[in-house]
């Protein structure tokens, strides 16, 4: 039979490191708040919370990494509840709902802080080195998307070109409409831009030319 104080300072240890990793991002986000993503360093964000910065190396690859576990997480729901979608549901149509689901639980604060949600975009686009560190991130996950798109369409995102367009597509997608809400985030919310711009994706984007 298992040792029950071993189980129980195994349990101490994991709420310890949890508690850790949850003070070192919420020590993260205060500065990058306040400072701004670039002026801040990893050693504030330690001594924010009286550890070392060899700690928070244990816990964060780097200051990038703390705003990209964001990131994942939300890229996560989006798999999930894309897959969750009826099955008659066309692709599109799917992310579409997928998508929105995903940005109205990040503003009501269901995934993470609403306020950490608008900083993490307005990072997004004051700092070219998290963006492109955002931008790899997010062509790692994309092969994940293509596959779940594939599943839906009975076929292979392997073999078959286009779950890959479909998937470039909704990024590309969710991209704009976060550069265009940036402009007035006022005028609609974050969660109705993403379907704005998911609805001109499902009535095609054709467009004839301006000039006969």
């Amino acid at each position: 039979m298992r040792d029950m104080t071993i189980d129980a300072a195994i349990g101490r240890r994991e709420r310890k490191k949890q508690a850790t990793r949850e003070a070192l991002i919420d020590a993260a986000f205060t500065l990058f708040i306040s400072k701004g993503f670039s002026a801040t360093t990893v050693e504030e964000i330690a001594d924010a919370v009286d550890v070392s910065s060899r700690t928070f190396f244990r816990y964060f690859a780097s200051k990038e990494d703390v705003v990209l576990t964001f990131q994942e997480e939300q890229q996560a729901m989006l798999l999930e509840r894309f897959r969750a979608r009826p099955a008659s549901e066309p692709v599109v149509t799917a992310l579409k709902h997928a998508a929105v689901e995903v940005a109205q639980a990040c503003e009501q604060g269901i995934l993470f802080n609403p306020e950490r949600f608008t900083a993490l975009l307005s990072m997004m686009e004051s700092s070219p080195a998290l963006m492109a560190s955002s931008l790899e991130h997010q062509q790692k996950k994309m092969q994940a998307i293509a596959e779940a798109i594939g599943e839906r369409m009975g076929g292979d995102a392997t073999t078959d070109l286009r779950p890959r367009v479909v998937a470039a597509i909704a990024g590309c997608g969710i991209r704009a409409a976060s550069d265009c809400w940036q402009q007035d985030t006022e005028a609609i919310s974050f969660s109705e831009s993403i379907e704005m711009a998911f609805v001109l994706l499902e009535e095609g984007v054709n467009y004839p030319s301006a000039t006969p």
